[in-house]
């Protein structure tokens, strides 16, 4: 079930203009995946439940404020940022990375698709200078200790959210020894509490809130 039907399972509540998006996506995805390899060639066949509904994980932890600034470090071919674009189409999306080529196809998908919230941008996180975020979001780039490092001041102090403003990371596996190293409060929340295909068994969204 490689295709919208896979995205309406889990977020029936979607407008026309959401499902259009949503399925322009492969299609677009694919396109560009020819020309620029961003996403692998076996990992393409799987892209709505490897790529777009793992992106969407994070939606399932936390609805994005209209207004509310989000950014992506380290969004490789747009994920998670994309995806949660199309869900929160109010909220403004930063998506980053330090290559060009990947920020060519994230910035020609958010042209195809229409989307005016993102902005996509060829710079590292730690080069980001006077611009604050309610949450920043990311797929596993690196160990979260050194991902903190990079982030943590580039989070706003006020938050309008029911969570505090802070990171919410994407990854899988055991991160227990990884999280203790990073020595603050942490949430895990266990993908496989919403999503019930296989490849969500050992995915989690990290939150780690920055200021308490």
């Amino acid at each position: 079930m490689q295709d919208t039907s896979l995205i309406l399972k889990y977020f029936p509540v979607l407008t026309p203009s959401q499902i259009d998006q949503f399925k322009k996506l492969g299609l677009v995805y694919k396109e560009w995946n020819d020309k620029i390899n961003v996403v692998s060639r076996k990992d393409m066949d799987n892209l709505y439940t490897n790529h777009i509904l793992h992106s969407l994980g994070i939606a399932k932890v936390i609805s994005f404020q209209p207004s509310a600034n989000v950014l992506d470090v380290g969004t490789g071919g747009g994920f998670p940022g994309i995806p949660l674009a199309i869900l929160f189409p109010a909220t403004n999306f930063h998506l980053v990375d330090s290559i060009g080529k990947k920020i060519t196809v994230v910035n020609e998908v958010v042209k195809s698709l229409g989307l005016k919230n993102v902005i996509g941008e060829k710079i590292r996180a730690e080069e980001i200078k006077n611009r604050k975020y309610d949450f920043i979001v990311s797929r596993a780039v690196t160990r979260m200790k050194e991902f903190y490092g990079w982030v943590y001041n580039k989070v706003n102090n006020e938050s309008a959210h029911d969570m505090d403003n802070g990171i919410l990371y994407l990854k899988g596996g055991d991160l227990e020894e990884e999280m203790n190293e990073l020595k603050r409060p942490y949430q895990l929340f266990e993908l496989t509490e919403f999503f019930e295909e296989e490849f969500f068994e050992t995915k989690k969204v990290v939150y780690v809130p920055v200021h308490q």
